[in-house]
């Protein structure tokens, strides 16, 4: 017999032995979280994974951060100052700063920091571009010399998600280049416990005593980064009806995101808060393989934009509460001002099956190619989604194969440029935090980077040469102009398929406070009772 998820949390909880005082005060004095998924790639400046954002924001800190109006603030820099011509930018750091093995932070290790970042991270390279040198005069002094002004330096080098400038040791640095660090050593709040780490099951930090937090009030990735918890434990529990049942239980104490049909049973239990854990949203995406039929062929992505409902791909994500979600029919996350709703006569707009779709799939010149779809069977939110993407497909008559994963092989499998006959792949699904694809040069899902950009691999010049003049653009209307034209290419060319807006829930035990909204779920200012 096959118990359901509801099934599941009328089970008793587990027998344990009576815990010696010493381990039971161990246990209050641990944060114990279950995360979304599995932590598969330590570092977070070579992947885009949330899970891997949310473990660096442990490890590591960042020059700047950004306030609750994604401001940027100073967060290990003491301030800065900018010459007239807006060429040279001189940060200076915080007195006092070391990394988990006892060395100092100095300016040489932040210099190395941000040429790795703006190498791999899509608002770097922009960013790189511009810089023609960094000086180190002291071991507290960063010179950063750009070959033009750059007004958004601070926007990119506080960028709050996917693929952070963390600060790392220039020995690491040097040792890695630009392939994942193996030593994860940082200046955070939290020191990650390597020995303790078990892949599918625990990854543990330890409070790094040598921090020194700031003394604003923490907001978002700025302020006061205050670790009331001597462990923070990261419980890796692939059932989400289990997790829950040990959230009830009190064997865990923070769920990060909660199915929206678990979310009644934790809503009802005076134990446990919920909340939204990002105010802003995250944004459904169905990404194409640029590179292989026969996603390479435009018009067939079109016709793909033109027949996906975002409700139904909404609905399963979210429920039917409609304050969990909205429809967005742009490339744009809604929930930005200054956004609009450009797509609405495309989105959508084909009814599922009949002549006008089969019709409309033929103008594609669509050959009959193998469409595989790369599912994340084991991550509850994005599990749903190959299934309605594979059907719809079949309706409207292409050929289709889904192949269920876990998020980990699939985060190894997309890198794969081979066609799909030689392990490729044609489309998966994920999700981006809206703070995180906000503007034309962060929206990594519409950027044309071709093979130094996000897998799927969109080329274009032209929407770089339009994302570059927006971000040299001074004049607010030129600036809204460039948008309006990178809005538009980005709906003809469909680097990807919106799919809406959906708020995820967080939900932790009553007993907690101090949990910040944000685009990832943050350890410090967290304490119990």
């Amino acid at each position: 017999m096959t118990l359901s998820r509801r099934d599941a949390l009328l089970l008793p909880p587990a027998l344990t032995l009576a815990a010696p005082a010493l381990a039971q005060d161990m246990r209050a004095r641990t944060l114990r979280l279950v995360p979304s998924t599995d932590l598969v790639s330590l570092d977070p400046v070579i992947s885009t994974a949330l899970v891997a954002v949310q473990h660096g924001y442990h490890v590591f800190d960042t020059l700047y951060g950004v306030d609750g109006q994604m401001r940027a603030q100073p967060q290990m820099a003491e301030g800065h100052q900018v010459s007239a011509d807006g060429r040279v930018w001189t940060i200076r750091l915080r007195e006092g700063l070391r990394f988990h093995d006892g060395e100092p932070v100095r300016a040489s290790d932040c210099a190395a920091s941000l040429a790795r970042w703006a190498r791999r991270d899509t608002f770097g390279r922009v960013y790189a571009t511009a810089v023609e040198a960094y000086e180190t005069p002291d071991d507290r002094t960063l010179v950063i010399r750009l070959k033009r002004p750059f007004p958004l330096l601070l926007d990119a080098i506080a960028k709050p998600h996917s693929q952070p400038a963390f600060i790392m040791p220039e020995r690491i640095i040097r040792t890695a280049a630009d392939s994942p660090i193996t030593e994860v050593v940082g200046s955070g709040p939290y020191r990650f416990l390597r020995e303790e780490w078990s892949s599918g099951h625990l990854i543990a930090y330890g409070r790094f005593d040598g921090y020194r937090p700031r003394s604003e009030a923490p907001e978002w990735t700025s302020g006061g980064k205050v670790a009331h918890f001597e462990r923070v434990e990261w419980r890796v529990i692939a059932d989400k009806s289990t997790a829950v049942a040990a959230l009830i239980q009190g064997e865990v104490d923070w769920m990060e995101s909660v199915p929206h049909d678990l979310q009644p049973l934790v809503a009802r239990n005076r134990r446990i808060r919920t909340q939204n854990a990002d105010p802003l949203g995250s944004v459904v995406v169905m990404r194409f393989n640029h590179l292989v039929p026969p996603f390479d062929n435009a018009a067939l992505r079109r016709f793909v934009l033109m027949v996906a409902r975002q409700t139904d791909y909404l609905a399963t994500v979210a429920g039917t509460d409609a304050g969990a979600f909205q429809e967005c029919r742009a490339m744009f996350p809604c929930t930005i001002p200054g956004v609009q709703e450009i797509g609405r006569e495309t989105f959508g707009r084909l009814a599922a099956g009949g002549p006008a779709m089969a019709e409309a799939l033929r103008a594609t010149g669509y050959r009959g190619e193998k469409v595989v779809i790369l599912n994340p069977a084991d991550n509850a939110t994005l599990a749903p989604l190959g299934p309605i993407t594979a059907e719809l497909l079949r309706r409207a008559g292409l050929n289709v194969e889904l192949l269920d994963m876990d998020w980990g092989t699939l985060l190894q499998r997309r890198n794969n440029r081979g066609p799909v006959e030689r392990g490729g792949w044609s489309l998966f699904h994920t999700t981006w935090p809206s703070i995180a694809i906000a503007n034309p040069v962060l929206n990594t899902t519409v950027r044309g980077e071709g093979a130094t950009g996000w897998p799927g691999w969109f080329e274009s010049a032209e929407m770089e040469q339009l994302t570059s003049q927006w971000l040299d653009a001074t004049d607010p209307a030129q600036q809204a102009r460039l948008m309006g034209e990178i809005h538009a290419l980005a709906l003809r060319e469909v680097p990807t398929v919106p799919l809406g807006i959906y708020y995820p829930k967080t939900a932790y035990r009553a007993e907690l406070t101090g949990v910040l909204g944000g685009s990832v779920r943050y350890p410090w200012n967290v304490r119990r009772g």
